[in-house]
Protein backbone atom coordinates (compact mmCIF):
# COMPACT_ATOMS: atom_id res chain seq x y z
CA UNK A 1 0.00 0.00 0.00
CA UNK A 2 1.07 3.26 -0.81
CA UNK A 3 1.90 6.30 1.76
CA UNK A 4 -1.02 8.25 2.53
CA UNK A 5 -2.16 10.14 -0.50
CA UNK A 6 -3.64 14.19 0.14
CA UNK A 7 -7.34 14.40 0.18
CA UNK A 8 -7.09 16.90 -2.50
CA UNK A 9 -4.76 18.42 -5.37
CA UNK A 10 -5.47 20.79 -7.88
CA UNK A 11 -4.41 18.65 -10.43
CA UNK A 12 -4.72 14.99 -10.77
CA UNK A 13 -2.50 13.36 -13.64
CA UNK A 14 -3.76 9.45 -14.14
CA UNK A 15 -0.47 7.60 -15.49
CA UNK A 16 3.53 8.27 -14.82
CA UNK A 17 4.48 7.91 -18.44
CA UNK A 18 5.80 10.36 -20.59
CA UNK A 19 2.72 11.82 -21.89
CA UNK A 20 1.79 12.00 -17.60
CA UNK A 21 5.18 12.69 -16.81
CA UNK A 22 5.71 15.19 -19.24
CA UNK A 23 2.48 17.12 -18.25
CA UNK A 24 3.25 17.32 -14.18
CA UNK A 25 6.51 18.44 -15.11
CA UNK A 26 5.90 21.66 -17.79
CA UNK A 27 2.82 21.80 -15.39
CA UNK A 28 4.69 22.19 -11.86
CA UNK A 29 6.83 24.18 -13.49
CA UNK A 30 4.80 26.96 -14.89
CA UNK A 31 3.00 27.30 -11.60
CA UNK A 32 6.21 27.71 -9.78
CA UNK A 33 7.07 30.33 -12.40
CA UNK A 34 3.76 32.46 -12.10
CA UNK A 35 4.42 31.81 -7.73
CA UNK A 36 1.88 29.37 -7.19
CA UNK A 37 1.79 26.20 -5.59
CA UNK A 38 2.76 23.14 -7.95
CA UNK A 39 -0.13 21.45 -6.92
CA UNK A 40 0.30 18.90 -8.82
CA UNK A 41 -0.05 14.78 -8.43
CA UNK A 42 0.21 11.83 -10.30
CA UNK A 43 -0.83 8.55 -9.89
CA UNK A 44 -0.29 4.82 -11.39
CA UNK A 45 -0.84 1.61 -10.45
CA UNK A 46 2.81 0.59 -10.67
CA UNK A 47 5.08 3.50 -10.97
CA UNK A 48 7.15 5.81 -13.69
CA UNK A 49 7.52 3.58 -16.80
CA UNK A 50 5.73 0.63 -15.55
CA UNK A 51 4.16 0.30 -18.60
CA UNK A 52 4.28 0.88 -22.44
CA UNK A 53 6.67 4.17 -21.87
CA UNK A 54 9.20 2.22 -19.89
CA UNK A 55 10.10 -0.50 -22.45
CA UNK A 56 9.42 1.63 -25.71
CA UNK A 57 12.09 0.98 -28.17
CA UNK A 58 12.36 5.02 -27.99
CA UNK A 59 12.43 6.32 -31.67
CA UNK A 60 11.87 10.16 -31.91
CA UNK A 61 10.78 11.23 -35.81
CA UNK A 62 8.57 13.48 -38.22
CA UNK A 63 8.09 11.07 -41.44
CA UNK A 64 4.52 11.51 -41.30
CA UNK A 65 2.22 12.95 -44.44
CA UNK A 66 -0.18 14.50 -41.92
CA UNK A 67 0.72 17.94 -41.74
CA UNK A 68 -0.50 18.27 -38.09
CA UNK A 69 1.48 15.90 -37.19
CA UNK A 70 5.01 16.84 -38.70
CA UNK A 71 4.32 20.84 -36.86
CA UNK A 72 3.59 18.47 -33.46
CA UNK A 73 6.24 16.51 -34.00
CA UNK A 74 8.81 19.08 -34.54
CA UNK A 75 7.60 20.68 -31.54
CA UNK A 76 8.51 17.72 -29.94
CA UNK A 77 11.83 17.02 -31.20
CA UNK A 78 12.64 20.82 -30.03
CA UNK A 79 11.42 19.23 -26.24
CA UNK A 80 13.78 16.88 -26.93
CA UNK A 81 16.74 18.74 -28.41
CA UNK A 82 16.49 21.14 -25.67
CA UNK A 83 17.38 18.32 -22.69
CA UNK A 84 18.61 15.87 -24.60
CA UNK A 85 21.29 15.05 -21.90
CA UNK A 86 19.07 14.69 -19.02
CA UNK A 87 17.05 12.91 -21.35
CA UNK A 88 19.33 10.04 -22.94
CA UNK A 89 18.48 10.92 -25.95
CA UNK A 90 20.77 10.49 -28.97
CA UNK A 91 19.69 13.32 -31.62
CA UNK A 92 21.67 10.68 -34.42
CA UNK A 93 18.88 11.37 -36.58
CA UNK A 94 16.16 9.13 -39.04
CA UNK A 95 16.46 7.52 -42.28
CA UNK A 96 13.57 5.74 -43.75
CA UNK A 97 14.28 3.93 -46.62
CA UNK A 98 11.47 3.44 -48.95
CA UNK A 99 10.55 1.34 -52.54
CA UNK A 100 9.22 2.43 -55.73
CA UNK A 101 5.21 2.61 -54.74
CA UNK A 102 6.12 4.81 -51.49
CA UNK A 103 8.39 6.97 -53.64
CA UNK A 104 5.94 9.73 -54.86
CA UNK A 105 4.68 10.30 -50.72
CA UNK A 106 7.99 10.04 -49.13
CA UNK A 107 9.01 13.01 -51.90
CA UNK A 108 5.88 14.75 -50.70
CA UNK A 109 6.34 14.58 -46.82
CA UNK A 110 10.54 15.68 -47.74
CA UNK A 111 8.83 18.89 -49.49
CA UNK A 112 6.93 19.45 -46.56
CA UNK A 113 9.35 19.14 -44.11
CA UNK A 114 11.28 21.63 -45.87
CA UNK A 115 8.38 24.01 -45.40
CA UNK A 116 8.70 24.04 -41.50
CA UNK A 117 12.07 23.87 -41.82
CA UNK A 118 12.73 20.52 -40.80
CA UNK A 119 16.48 19.53 -42.12
CA UNK A 120 15.98 16.64 -44.19
CA UNK A 121 17.77 15.64 -47.59
CA UNK A 122 15.81 13.03 -50.29
CA UNK A 123 17.60 10.69 -52.41
CA UNK A 124 16.01 9.02 -55.50
CA UNK A 125 16.68 6.46 -57.33
CA UNK A 126 17.61 3.14 -56.76
CA UNK A 127 21.15 3.38 -57.71
CA UNK A 128 21.84 6.85 -55.86
CA UNK A 129 19.73 5.17 -52.61
CA UNK A 130 22.11 2.46 -52.47
CA UNK A 131 24.94 4.32 -52.99
CA UNK A 132 23.94 7.06 -50.35
CA UNK A 133 23.28 4.12 -47.66
CA UNK A 134 26.62 2.35 -48.55
CA UNK A 135 28.38 6.14 -47.32
CA UNK A 136 27.06 5.46 -43.80
CA UNK A 137 26.77 1.05 -43.75
CA UNK A 138 29.31 -0.51 -46.49
CA UNK A 139 27.61 -3.86 -46.38
CA UNK A 140 24.25 -2.40 -47.29
CA UNK A 141 22.51 -4.92 -49.82
CA UNK A 142 18.89 -4.55 -49.71
CA UNK A 143 17.19 -4.97 -52.91
CA UNK A 144 13.99 -2.97 -54.06
CA UNK A 145 14.97 0.03 -52.27
CA UNK A 146 14.17 3.49 -54.59
CA UNK A 147 14.38 6.03 -52.00
CA UNK A 148 15.67 7.57 -48.85
CA UNK A 149 14.79 10.47 -46.65
CA UNK A 150 17.54 11.19 -44.08
CA UNK A 151 15.96 13.46 -41.25
CA UNK A 152 19.27 15.24 -39.70
CA UNK A 153 16.95 15.84 -36.01
CA UNK A 154 15.51 13.24 -34.32
CA UNK A 155 16.97 9.68 -33.16
CA UNK A 156 16.03 7.51 -29.91
CA UNK A 157 16.10 7.82 -26.49
CA UNK A 158 16.67 5.14 -23.65
CA UNK A 159 13.29 4.59 -22.63
CA UNK A 160 14.06 3.91 -18.74
CA UNK A 161 16.84 6.45 -18.67
CA UNK A 162 14.37 9.19 -20.11
CA UNK A 163 11.06 7.62 -18.05
CA UNK A 164 13.19 7.74 -14.92
CA UNK A 165 14.91 11.32 -15.68
CA UNK A 166 11.59 12.91 -16.30
CA UNK A 167 9.72 11.74 -12.87
CA UNK A 168 13.12 13.58 -11.76
CA UNK A 169 11.94 16.74 -13.50
CA UNK A 170 8.37 16.44 -12.25
CA UNK A 171 9.98 16.13 -8.20
CA UNK A 172 12.04 19.03 -8.84
CA UNK A 173 9.43 21.37 -10.12
CA UNK A 174 7.08 20.64 -7.36
CA UNK A 175 5.14 17.63 -8.05
CA UNK A 176 4.09 14.45 -5.93
CA UNK A 177 4.05 11.39 -7.87
CA UNK A 178 2.43 8.08 -5.92
CA UNK A 179 3.35 4.83 -7.22
CA UNK A 180 1.09 1.40 -6.52
CA UNK A 181 -2.40 3.69 -6.68
CA UNK A 182 -5.09 2.30 -8.10
CA UNK A 183 -7.90 3.70 -9.43
CA UNK A 184 -11.87 2.46 -9.29
CA UNK A 185 -13.94 5.05 -9.85
CA UNK A 186 -14.30 9.12 -10.51
CA UNK A 187 -16.63 11.23 -8.84
CA UNK A 188 -18.39 14.29 -10.54
CA UNK A 189 -20.73 16.99 -9.58
CA UNK A 190 -22.70 19.33 -12.42
CA UNK A 191 -20.84 17.55 -15.35
CA UNK A 192 -17.07 18.01 -14.08
CA UNK A 193 -15.15 15.67 -12.55
CA UNK A 194 -14.43 16.52 -8.67
CA UNK A 195 -12.37 13.42 -7.23
CA UNK A 196 -10.99 10.64 -8.24
CA UNK A 197 -11.56 7.01 -5.85
CA UNK A 198 -8.51 4.65 -6.05
CA UNK A 199 -7.73 2.04 -3.58
CA UNK A 200 -5.63 4.26 -1.16
CA UNK A 201 -8.46 6.87 -0.56
CA UNK A 202 -10.67 9.91 -2.26
CA UNK A 203 -8.62 12.56 -3.67
CA UNK A 204 -10.52 15.95 -4.85
CA UNK A 205 -9.35 18.03 -7.60
CA UNK A 206 -9.77 20.85 -10.22
CA UNK A 207 -8.49 19.56 -13.15
CA UNK A 208 -7.74 15.79 -14.27
CA UNK A 209 -5.61 14.50 -16.77
CA UNK A 210 -5.91 11.51 -18.04
CA UNK A 211 -2.45 9.91 -19.98
CA UNK A 212 -2.79 6.18 -19.31
CA UNK A 213 -1.43 4.66 -22.81
CA UNK A 214 -3.28 1.66 -24.00
CA UNK A 215 -5.64 1.75 -19.96
CA UNK A 216 -7.25 5.13 -21.85
CA UNK A 217 -10.69 2.73 -22.81
CA UNK A 218 -11.37 2.21 -18.88
CA UNK A 219 -10.44 5.60 -17.99
CA UNK A 220 -12.82 6.52 -20.99
CA UNK A 221 -15.45 4.24 -19.56
CA UNK A 222 -15.41 5.85 -16.28
CA UNK A 223 -16.32 9.35 -17.66
CA UNK A 224 -19.11 7.74 -19.22
CA UNK A 225 -17.78 8.43 -22.83
CA UNK A 226 -19.34 6.20 -25.98
CA UNK A 227 -17.69 2.92 -27.11
CA UNK A 228 -18.77 3.98 -30.53
CA UNK A 229 -18.08 7.09 -32.77
CA UNK A 230 -19.89 8.39 -36.11
CA UNK A 231 -16.97 9.68 -38.52
CA UNK A 232 -17.60 12.08 -41.02
CA UNK A 233 -16.11 10.26 -44.34
CA UNK A 234 -13.90 12.44 -47.15
CA UNK A 235 -17.01 10.94 -49.18
CA UNK A 236 -19.81 12.41 -47.23
CA UNK A 237 -20.62 8.92 -45.99
CA UNK A 238 -20.92 8.52 -42.04
CA UNK A 239 -19.67 5.42 -40.59
CA UNK A 240 -20.19 3.61 -37.14
CA UNK A 241 -16.70 3.10 -35.77
CA UNK A 242 -15.44 1.47 -32.32
CA UNK A 243 -13.84 4.42 -30.12
CA UNK A 244 -10.85 2.03 -29.23
CA UNK A 245 -9.22 -0.69 -31.06
CA UNK A 246 -5.57 -2.54 -30.45
CA UNK A 247 -2.64 -3.51 -32.16
CA UNK A 248 0.52 -4.97 -30.60
CA UNK A 249 3.58 -3.42 -31.08
CA UNK A 250 6.25 -5.65 -32.24
CA UNK A 251 9.44 -4.62 -30.60
CA UNK A 252 12.46 -7.13 -29.22
CA UNK A 253 16.25 -6.88 -29.01
CA UNK A 254 19.31 -8.35 -30.76
CA UNK A 255 21.77 -9.32 -28.14
CA UNK A 256 25.14 -8.38 -30.10
CA UNK A 257 27.66 -5.90 -29.56
CA UNK A 258 26.16 -2.58 -29.96
CA UNK A 259 28.83 -1.40 -32.05
CA UNK A 260 27.57 -4.09 -34.70
CA UNK A 261 25.44 -1.26 -35.52
CA UNK A 262 27.95 1.63 -36.42
CA UNK A 263 28.42 3.76 -39.05
CA UNK A 264 31.23 3.76 -41.93
CA UNK A 265 33.00 6.49 -39.80
CA UNK A 266 32.81 5.37 -36.36
CA UNK A 267 29.74 7.26 -35.33
CA UNK A 268 26.71 6.39 -34.34
CA UNK A 269 24.26 5.75 -37.70
CA UNK A 270 20.65 7.54 -37.73
CA UNK A 271 17.70 5.68 -36.55
CA UNK A 272 16.89 3.10 -39.79
CA UNK A 273 13.64 2.23 -41.06
CA UNK A 274 13.47 0.14 -44.21
CA UNK A 275 9.63 -0.66 -45.57
CA UNK A 276 10.16 -2.97 -48.43
CA UNK A 277 8.09 -4.84 -50.89
CA UNK A 278 11.13 -7.37 -51.95
CA UNK A 279 10.38 -10.44 -50.81
CA UNK A 280 11.97 -11.78 -47.63
CA UNK A 281 13.87 -14.68 -47.15
CA UNK A 282 15.15 -16.26 -43.59
CA UNK A 283 18.86 -17.59 -43.52
CA UNK A 284 17.58 -20.99 -45.04
CA UNK A 285 16.96 -19.32 -47.88
CA UNK A 286 12.91 -19.81 -47.13
CA UNK A 287 10.21 -16.64 -47.60
CA UNK A 288 9.26 -15.32 -45.02
CA UNK A 289 6.91 -13.54 -46.26
CA UNK A 290 6.19 -11.66 -49.89
CA UNK A 291 3.55 -8.96 -48.42
CA UNK A 292 4.63 -5.62 -48.08
CA UNK A 293 7.14 -5.43 -45.03
CA UNK A 294 9.12 -3.14 -42.73
CA UNK A 295 11.60 -3.07 -39.85
CA UNK A 296 13.44 -0.41 -37.90
CA UNK A 297 16.31 -0.55 -35.64
CA UNK A 298 18.64 1.54 -33.46
CA UNK A 299 21.38 0.68 -31.21
CA UNK A 300 20.90 0.65 -27.78
CA UNK A 301 24.06 -0.07 -24.65
CA UNK A 302 21.45 0.17 -22.05
CA UNK A 303 20.17 -3.37 -23.24
CA UNK A 304 23.36 -4.46 -24.64
CA UNK A 305 22.51 -4.80 -28.37
CA UNK A 306 20.36 -3.41 -31.06
CA UNK A 307 16.77 -2.72 -30.42
CA UNK A 308 13.63 -2.29 -32.95
CA UNK A 309 10.46 -3.51 -34.30
CA UNK A 310 8.41 -4.30 -37.37
CA UNK A 311 4.64 -3.73 -38.52
CA UNK A 312 2.44 -4.25 -35.57
CA UNK A 313 -0.36 -6.52 -35.30
CA UNK A 314 -4.32 -6.64 -35.02
CA UNK A 315 -4.99 -7.71 -31.11
CA UNK A 316 -9.01 -8.73 -31.14
CA UNK A 317 -11.48 -7.01 -28.51
CA UNK A 318 -11.33 -10.51 -26.05
CA UNK A 319 -7.60 -10.96 -26.19
CA UNK A 320 -6.82 -7.21 -26.00
CA UNK A 321 -9.14 -7.37 -22.69
CA UNK A 322 -6.82 -9.99 -21.26
CA UNK A 323 -3.61 -8.35 -22.39
CA UNK A 324 -4.56 -4.28 -21.29
CA UNK A 325 -5.76 -5.56 -18.07
CA UNK A 326 -5.73 -2.03 -16.02
CA UNK A 327 -4.35 -3.24 -13.68
CA UNK A 328 -1.47 -4.76 -14.99
CA UNK A 329 1.23 -4.52 -17.56
CA UNK A 330 0.48 -4.96 -21.24
CA UNK A 331 1.11 -9.17 -22.14
CA UNK A 332 4.29 -9.23 -23.97
CA UNK A 333 3.58 -12.51 -25.39
CA UNK A 334 1.59 -10.77 -28.37
CA UNK A 335 5.02 -9.13 -29.17
CA UNK A 336 7.89 -10.93 -29.16
CA UNK A 337 6.45 -14.18 -30.80
CA UNK A 338 8.35 -16.76 -33.01
CA UNK A 339 6.89 -15.12 -35.96
CA UNK A 340 8.00 -11.41 -34.83
CA UNK A 341 11.51 -12.74 -34.38
CA UNK A 342 11.92 -14.59 -37.64
CA UNK A 343 10.73 -11.55 -39.38
CA UNK A 344 12.56 -8.56 -37.84
CA UNK A 345 16.11 -10.64 -37.84
CA UNK A 346 15.66 -11.84 -41.76
CA UNK A 347 14.91 -7.94 -42.37
CA UNK A 348 17.90 -7.14 -40.75
CA UNK A 349 20.14 -9.54 -42.23
CA UNK A 350 18.82 -8.36 -45.66
CA UNK A 351 19.52 -4.81 -45.27
CA UNK A 352 23.09 -5.47 -44.29
CA UNK A 353 25.32 -8.04 -44.36
CA UNK A 354 26.37 -7.60 -41.03
CA UNK A 355 23.65 -8.97 -39.44
CA UNK A 356 23.80 -12.20 -41.16
CA UNK A 357 24.01 -15.12 -38.61
CA UNK A 358 23.27 -13.09 -35.81
CA UNK A 359 19.36 -14.31 -36.02
CA UNK A 360 20.24 -16.63 -32.75
CA UNK A 361 20.70 -13.80 -30.79
CA UNK A 362 17.05 -12.48 -30.53
CA UNK A 363 16.18 -11.55 -26.99
CA UNK A 364 12.65 -12.96 -25.79
CA UNK A 365 12.14 -9.65 -23.07
CA UNK A 366 9.42 -7.78 -23.10
CA UNK A 367 9.18 -4.97 -25.17
CA UNK A 368 7.05 -2.95 -27.23
CA UNK A 369 3.63 -3.46 -25.43
CA UNK A 370 -0.17 -3.32 -26.46
CA UNK A 371 -1.59 -0.12 -28.57
CA UNK A 372 -5.02 1.33 -27.78
CA UNK A 373 -5.64 3.03 -31.19
CA UNK A 374 -8.65 5.70 -31.99
CA UNK A 375 -10.87 5.31 -35.06
CA UNK A 376 -8.64 7.24 -37.22
CA UNK A 377 -5.69 6.21 -35.83
CA UNK A 378 -3.92 9.49 -34.87
CA UNK A 379 -4.34 10.95 -31.47
CA UNK A 380 -6.84 12.37 -29.61
CA UNK A 381 -5.65 14.94 -27.10
CA UNK A 382 -9.22 17.22 -25.77
CA UNK A 383 -11.11 18.23 -22.79
CA UNK A 384 -13.86 16.38 -21.54
CA UNK A 385 -16.60 16.82 -18.65
CA UNK A 386 -15.36 20.21 -18.35
CA UNK A 387 -12.46 19.40 -16.45
CA UNK A 388 -10.72 16.42 -17.71
CA UNK A 389 -8.35 16.85 -20.57
CA UNK A 390 -7.86 13.55 -22.10
CA UNK A 391 -4.28 12.39 -24.21
CA UNK A 392 -4.97 9.57 -25.89
CA UNK A 393 -1.68 9.02 -28.09
CA UNK A 394 -2.90 6.01 -30.51
CA UNK A 395 0.22 4.94 -29.42
CA UNK A 396 2.40 7.57 -31.32
CA UNK A 397 3.21 8.52 -27.76
CA UNK A 398 6.46 8.27 -26.75
CA UNK A 399 8.42 10.37 -29.42
CA UNK A 400 5.62 13.11 -28.40
CA UNK A 401 7.02 14.31 -25.39
CA UNK A 402 6.14 17.99 -26.47
CA UNK A 403 2.71 17.11 -25.94
CA UNK A 404 2.72 17.55 -21.81
CA UNK A 405 4.24 21.20 -22.71
CA UNK A 406 0.83 22.14 -25.02
CA UNK A 407 -1.44 20.23 -22.15
CA UNK A 408 0.45 22.06 -19.21
CA UNK A 409 -0.32 25.38 -20.98
CA UNK A 410 -3.74 24.89 -21.98
CA UNK A 411 -4.58 23.37 -18.35
CA UNK A 412 -3.16 27.19 -17.51
CA UNK A 413 -5.91 29.04 -20.45
CA UNK A 414 -3.49 29.37 -23.10
CA UNK A 415 -4.82 27.56 -26.15
CA UNK A 416 -2.69 25.34 -28.25
CA UNK A 417 -3.31 25.84 -31.94
CA UNK A 418 -0.78 22.18 -32.58
CA UNK A 419 -3.56 20.63 -30.76
CA UNK A 420 -6.39 21.52 -31.98
CA UNK A 421 -6.32 18.93 -35.35
CA UNK A 422 -6.67 16.56 -32.86
CA UNK A 423 -10.04 17.27 -31.06
CA UNK A 424 -12.73 14.40 -30.81
CA UNK A 425 -15.13 16.60 -32.43
CA UNK A 426 -12.97 15.87 -36.34
CA UNK A 427 -15.01 12.38 -36.59
CA UNK A 428 -18.24 14.40 -36.34
CA UNK A 429 -17.05 16.75 -38.97
CA UNK A 430 -15.18 15.33 -41.11
CA UNK A 431 -12.01 17.41 -40.39
CA UNK A 432 -9.52 14.13 -40.14
CA UNK A 433 -5.91 13.94 -41.02
CA UNK A 434 -5.42 12.68 -44.67
CA UNK A 435 -4.22 9.33 -45.66
CA UNK A 436 -1.36 8.03 -46.87
CA UNK A 437 -1.35 6.33 -50.10
CA UNK A 438 1.48 3.57 -48.51
CA UNK A 439 0.41 -0.02 -48.38
CA UNK A 440 3.00 0.05 -44.94
CA UNK A 441 0.27 0.69 -41.76
CA UNK A 442 2.84 2.89 -40.02
CA UNK A 443 3.48 5.41 -43.09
Amino acid sequence: MPESLPRHARTVVLGAGVHGLSTAWHLARALRRRGDAPDVLVLDKTGPGAGASGIACGVVRNNYAQPAMRKLMAHSVEVWEAHAERLSYHPVGYLQVSPEVMAADVARVHAEQQRIGYASTFVAGAADTAAYLRRIFPDWRASGSTSVLHEHRGGYANSRASVDALADLARAAGARIAGGVRVTGLLGDAGSVTAVETDAGVVGCEHLVVAVGPWVPRVWDLLGLPDHVDVLGADGVVRRRPTWSYLALQEGTLKVDPDLLVAADGSAPPVLHLDSDAPLLDPDGLVVTTDPWGIYVRPDRHVGGVQGGAVPLPVDRPAADVAVDPYGPASPEFVVGPDFARLWTSGLAHAMGRFAGTEHLFSGEPSGGIGAFTPDAFPVFDRFRGNVVVLADSNHGYKMLGVGDLAARELLREPQPLLEPFRFSRYATGACHPVSSSPFPWS
